[in-house]
């Protein structure tokens, strides 16, 4: 025979109960209270399942139980023993006494209700309630909306620092607000529903307010790029860590880069930036050519770059005469050297990159000692010494 509980009926709620923790609590707490009073406990509480929630609360979703549930274990009215309602579809929980310390405690407060507190809950039949929490503040009590105190030890989770990372943020900038965040926070008393997008908005705030003032500061620092200028640290661990380039493949784009944009006499303030956007896409370039070669062979004797090559020096600021007057020389050496190998491209790339950077590094000391050559052309193997030939990493 079915109990009461699984029939359809009336819900009973006190008035001065839901003027004391919140209507939403008042009604759920109502509603467990009275499956505690028709079923059998399992262990040391009570199972509320979602067909239980689907027959008496068919007006809230999962998501809505979860979050009052939640409210009432905030306020210490109940202790829940299972994974999130909307995840699990049940909800274990006990009231934290057994029923005949209910029973006892519902007879004391009956014998001594006019020396409690007007807003005790012992009244209403629920045996749960402490003395101290019916003494809590009326503000904090009301909570309704799934509102909470930030805690002493916050922390934003994964999803708030990617959400900022997408937007630019250095996490490591975000990370550095939080102490004060969780200070303001607690000392103003307020509660929110969602502490993670309160600090997303704090953060950009800051970060704007953090660029404006930098870029005020630094618009007059524009300066033209150094032979021996290097990215820094940061940016250097963004690309060989965070976007994975090869950082062989990073060191070989500086010369390249300086080379570049001293020619071209700009003047900047973000040449770290400049250079890891500059790196980016010759890196997903150079990643779609080496994709392409799959099989070891030979090298042709009427071998030519792919249009990728090309591509890619271009985004290089590689001039192309500069390139094609190595392809000979190339050519020569791997069929002497009867080597196989699965990329071409990428072999000669790298070849090209390496004799542009030797070419950069001459440049840059005939601009230091002002006998600047016109020249453009690579140096031949002949001209060269034995110890670059024997630390030539380009072939």
């Amino acid at each position: 025979m079915n109990s009461p509980f699984d029939n359809e009926r009336p819900l009973s709620i006190s008035p001065s109960l839901a003027a004391t923790i919140g209507l939403e609590e008042a009604t759920l707490l109502s509603v467990l209270t009275e499956l505690a009073e028709y079923r059998p406990a399992q262990g040391q509480g009570w199972c509320f399942s979602h067909e239980d929630a689907q027959r008496r609360l068919p007006f809230w979703g999962p998501l809505d139980i979860e979050r009052v549930s939640k409210n009432l274990a905030g306020k210490g009215l109940l202790h829940i023993g299972s994974a999130p309602f909307q995840q699990g579809g049940q909800l274990l929980f006990h009231f934290g006494q057994t029923p005949a310390a209910w029973a006892n405690q519902i007879q004391h407060q009956a014998q001594h209700q006019s020396q409690r507190q007007p807003q005790t809950l012992a009244g209403h039949g629920i045996p749960i309630v402490e003395p101290q929490q019916l003494q809590q503040p009326r503000q904090a009590m009301a909570r309704t909306d799934g509102a909470s105190l930030i805690a002493p030890n916050w922390q934003p989770d994964n999803e708030t620092l990617q959400r900022l990372t997408q937007l630019n943020v250095d996490q490591q900038f975000a990370l550095q607000q939080v102490p004060e965040f969780v200070t303001y926070w607690r000392d103003s008393g307020q509660t929110q529903r969602s502490w993670g997008a309160k600090f997303h908005q704090q953060v950009i705030r800051k970060w704007r307010e953090r660029e404006t003032f930098s870029h005020s500061n630094n618009k007059d620092q524009m300066r033209p790029i150094d032979f021996n200028w290097r990215p820094s640290h940061e940016a250097m661990e963004m690309m060989t860590k965070h976007a994975a380039v090869d950082p062989q493949f990073v060191e070989d784009a500086i010369p390249e880069f300086i080379l570049y944009w001293n020619e071209k006499g700009t003047k900047a303030n973000t040449w770290n930036t400049k250079f890891i956007q500059h790196v980016r896409r010759q890196w997903a370039r150079f990643k779609a050519t080496v994709e392409h070669d799959s099989e070891p062979k030979l090298i042709a004797d009427n071998w030519q770059p792919s249009a990728d090559v090309w591509d890619i020096l271009r985004l290089a600021n590689i001039e192309q005469p500069f390139a094609q007057s190595l392809i000979p020389e190339f050519i020569l050496y791997w069929k002497e050297a009867k080597q196989a190998q699965s990329a071409w491209n990428t072999k000669f790339l790298q070849h090209v990159k390496y004799h542009w950077a030797k070419q950069h590094q001459v440049r840059g000391q005939q601009l230091a000692t002002g006998t600047l050559s016109t020249g453009t052309q690579p140096r031949k193997t002949r001209e060269r010494s034995l110890a670059e030939d024997l630390t030539d990493t380009s072939w």
